[in-house]
């Protein structure tokens, strides 16, 4: 053991350090740690001295990791989340244990929420703690257990395998509707009011990229409500401010129950999907598969999204 700790440089500085190459700050870091930033700076000078070479390039309001900071970041994460998950693996606790799952703000309150009650019911001794925002979780701190991401399911984080595609099309709330008259074509839609959402994710398909997959090319600026985020834009249908592009398997329920309609049998289907991401040493947990299977029999038990009649569902140019 006395031999281990002449090899290891201070343990207070590796755990500072792996804060700083996370988030790439000191400011960050200090916030996370919970001192100031000129502590982080001085824990990080006396690692650096302790290893005689530096960890990272300090330039102009951020810090980048060095060839051999990138190397100690990796074996530094990887060493502290296998003590973290062996810790709570082995300590005793009067419940199973909890698990963090991390979703967009939207397939959380569509999806995952109105569901989740039966998940607890057949569980109740496994704690849930929801983690919704649009910036996609990372899964190399440690915090998170699984992630529900929407993409490709190529991420460097993790193991990622498909849970569903999606079918999208116009919706609005009923009384919207009659207003609006019949659609009979995609087309029929221009110079009504589309409610938009922004994002920064290429992959997602907002107004534009729909129209396009009819050869329909719309005005740069859309007429209609234009919203942050998706949930915004949705709860706008409902209150029928105009037409918004429904995800079937997020507006669903409320399709069910006619608080929305959907106004044309055109459709396309997304080329991405959902998928379930879980950091590879995560895998082995038994919380975590009751999960992943609970989720995946629901999903089951949803049925495939089914295409609308042959020539007028197009792929998503994407």
């Amino acid at each position: 053991m006395a031999t281990l700790r002449r090899k290891l440089p201070p343990l207070t500085g590796l755990t500072t350090f792996e804060a700083v190459a996370r988030l790439e700050s000191f400011t960050k870091a200090a916030d996370e740690l919970g001192v100031t930033q000129a502590a982080v700076s001085r824990q990080i000078h006396l690692l650096e001295e302790a290893l005689g070479f530096s960890l990272f390039n300090r330039l102009h309001r951020r810090v980048e990791l060095t060839a051999k900071g990138r190397a100690l970041s990796g074996a530094t994460s990887t060493a502290f989340n296998l003590i973290a998950e062996t810790v709570a693996d082995i300590t005793p606790s009067g419940t199973e244990g909890e698990l963090t799952i991390a979703a967009s703000v939207a397939f959380s309150h569509f999806w995952l929420m109105p569901r989740i009650a039966s998940f607890s019911s057949a569980h109740p001794a496994i704690g849930l703690r929801i983690v919704s925002q649009d910036r996609a979780a990372t899964l190399d701190g440690g915090d998170v257990d699984l992630a529900i991401r929407y993409g490709n399911g190529i991420w460097s984080d993790g193991r990622a395998e498909m849970l569903f595609a999606d079918e999208i099309f116009p919706v609005c709330s009923p009384e919207y509707a009659q207003r609006l008259g019949q659609i009979k074509e995609p087309s029929d839609l221009l110079g009504h009011p589309m409610i938009t959402s922004d994002t920064n994710d290429p992959s997602w398909t907002g107004w534009h990229e729909w129209l396009a997959a009819f050869a329909i090319q719309a005005p740069k600026r859309l007429p209609g409500l234009r919203c942050s985020f998706y949930t915004e834009a949705v709860y706008a249908a409902l209150n029928g401010q105009g037409v918004a592009l429904g995800w079937r398997r997020l507006v669903q329920s409320f399709l069910d129950r006619n608080a929305l309609v959907r106004l044309t049998d055109s459709s396309i289907m997304t080329r991405n999907g959902y998928f379930l991401v879980v950091a590879p040493r995560r895998s082995r947990n038994d919380r975590l598969e009751r999960f992943v299977e609970w989720i995946k029999a629901d999903v089951g038990a949803e049925g495939v999204v089914g295409k609308a009649e042959a020539g007028q569902t197009q792929p998503a140019n994407r």
